[in-house]
């Protein structure tokens, strides 16, 4: 903790040290310019230091759009990604804010769609099989009708930003296969469920990033080890229900913003 303390002390510092707000329309002429997309894991919930300008989309100000602006300060960085954001929220709320002046554009989103909130209150509240017919049905959707509609986004941003360089960052598996969950623990069998879901998640979004030819990072490896409930989490278990299984602040810092910061360049 007195590590991680020491990192978010030094992140803080960095971002305050910016000239540009994460959201701010502002910019200097001839400035490379870098949208963020997506949903609350590209808002930052579980990160803390939410902004309180934008309201219910709870963006953080450690977010890993804001991190990667902070590793690449000659970008400006216009984040209107938002907590509860569908793949048709993006493209008719979000969208907007990428045009053919945009040099990089990052999203996260998918999960949503998928029901991941539903899914996930489903396993914790009942039996092991109902688990395994929700996890299973909404799978399945991930791996199939979801990737036609990322595609579809996808090429939506391509063609408002052609010459972006467009950066998709996918879900890590939530639940480590071992340790105790607060609150309301889950069996073997449901974590397995619930990661198998994330798997979907995943190889979903991956097929949808190949199909357009935009960049695929798979969170996954980068997560594996540091699930919620095991012994080095980087993912929220149970203790804050608004923010369960999204990452913490070391998720974001050491998983999603340091694989993107890679993606960048």
């Amino acid at each position: 903790m007195r590590k991680l303390t020491s990192i978010a002390a030094g992140a803080v510092l960095a971002f305050a040290g910016l000239t540009t707000v994460a959201g701010a329309p502002a910019q200097a002429a001839g400035d490379p310019q870098y949208v963020a997309l997506g949903d609350s894991y590209a808002s930052g919930v579980g990160a803390g230091y939410y902004d309180p300008a934008s309201g219910d989309c709870k963006r953080s100000t450690l977010d890993y759009p804001a991190l990667s602006q902070a590793a690449h300060p000659q970008y400006t960085l216009k984040d209107v990604s938002c907590s509860g954001a569908t793949i048709a929220d993006v493209r008719n709320e979000q969208l907007s804010a990428v045009n053919s002046d945009t040099d990089v554009v990052t999203l996260t989103v998918g999960g949503n769609d998928a029901q991941f909130s539903t899914v996930v209150q489903d396993c914790l509240l009942n039996t092991d099989s109902y688990c395994k017919t929700a996890t299973s049905w909404m799978s399945s959707y991930a791996t199939n009708q979801m990737v036609t509609e990322l595609a579809g986004l996808y090429k939506d941003i391509k063609s408002r930003a052609p010459q972006a360089k467009i950066i998709v960052l996918g879900y890590p598996e939530a639940v480590s296969p071992t340790g105790t969950c607060p609150v309301i623990d889950l069996s073997p069998a449901k974590r397995g469920y619930m990661n198998g879901f994330a798997d979907a998640l995943a190889a979903g979004t991956k097929a949808a990033a190949a199909q357009q030819s935009v960049t695929f990072v798979d969170m996954r490896d980068t997560f594996k080890g540091h699930g919620a409930c095991g012994s080095d989490a980087w993912i929220n278990d149970l203790n804050n229900a608004s923010e369960v299984f999204h990452p913490n602040l070391q998720g974001y810092l050491s998983g999603y913003s340091d694989q993107l910061n890679k993606a960048w360049g």
